[in-house]
């Protein structure tokens, strides 16, 4: 069994970043391409795997040199969680990483503690990155206050939490 793996669940970037989309930002499909693809190149040599419903996304992530793991759930937290499901006898561990950091720079690098890691938006709320040891009944929490919903989650277990949060400005989700 390899030690861990980072997982970076991407939508079809035609719809991604709805609010950039609402709010009438240019080229939103194209920046979150390229957000994407920063995450995953920032996370090499560390295996990486694209978990994804969507084709494009798959062929997106097959010419970046990655793993896809294809996924028909319908909200984030199913598609975390089957994968979780999925890979817990190949990895010891996964690192969940959004695919729309801004600065991702240094997760090949990241060194998480040993229990669930929480890497917090700036504002301390949301989750950036999670590292949660596979073979655990863990529930994955995205969404309002993920932060604190995923630390409750590994507290529930009896799981050490180590919790960092987000420098203002440096690797945060372009969507928190």
């Amino acid at each position: 069994m390899a030690d861990e793996v980072f997982i970076v669940p991407l939508k079809r970037f035609d719809v991604a970043k709805e609010r950039l989309r609402r709010g009438g930002v240019e080229n939103v499909t194209r920046l979150a391409s390229e957000l994407a693809t920063a995450v995953i190149q920032s996370c090499a040599p560390r295996q990486v795997i694209v978990l994804s419903e969507s084709s494009d996304v798959t062929r997106f992530a097959l010419d970046l040199g990655v793993e896809v793991l294809k996924s028909d759930a319908t909200t984030l937290n199913e598609a975390v969680q089957s994968a979780y499901e999925r890979l817990r006898k190949r990895f010891d561990r996964i690192i969940v990483v959004h695919g729309d950091l801004r600065e991702p720079h240094g997760l090949a690098q990241f060194e998480p503690d040993v229990g669930v890691t929480i890497v917090t938006d700036y504002r301390s709320r949301g989750t950036n990155v999670l590292v949660v040891p596979t073979g655990l009944e863990f529930h994955f929490r995205y969404g309002e206050d993920s932060a604190g919903k995923h630390r409750d989650e590994a507290e529930r277990l009896g799981c050490s939490v180590g919790w960092l949060p987000t420098a203002h400005g440096a690797s945060t989700s372009t969507n928190q």
